[in-house]
């Protein structure tokens, strides 16, 4: 299954990974590569994470207190949010029900 990276998520990506490489060398490339072996796994089995709402689920990184927060749109995954788990807990939801109102609006339309 194909997946969507919102803007607002690939900027939590990035301003993630530049944040641990200022902690010590190399790991936000582990911290990358965390979150894309987790985005993997979402494609694989994305009925396997939990519901945070109707439409909204989360994969969680092993190593970082990360959260992928993702909704299912005709067949793509798309990633609404890189969520530090420790800090604003859904803070993410506005940008959900923006996905899903876009989405809404072009299923109508068809």
């Amino acid at each position: 299954m194909n997946f969507y990276l919102h803007p607002q998520a690939e900027a939590e990506l990035i301003d993630t990974i530049a944040y641990y490489d200022t902690c010590d060398y190399g790991l936000g490339l582990e911290f990358a590569e965390e979150v894309y072996s987790t985005i993997n796994l979402i494609r694989q089995y994305p009925n396997a994470c939990p519901q945070l709402s109707k439409n909204t689920r989360r994969g969680l990184t092993k190593r970082f207190p990360y959260g992928v927060i993702f909704q299912i749109q005709s067949g793509i995954i798309s990633i609404i949010a890189i969520a530090n788990l420790h800090k604003k807990p859904n803070y993410w939801k506005n940008r959900a029900e923006e996905e899903q109102a876009c989405y809404d609006k072009e299923y109508i339309k068809s």
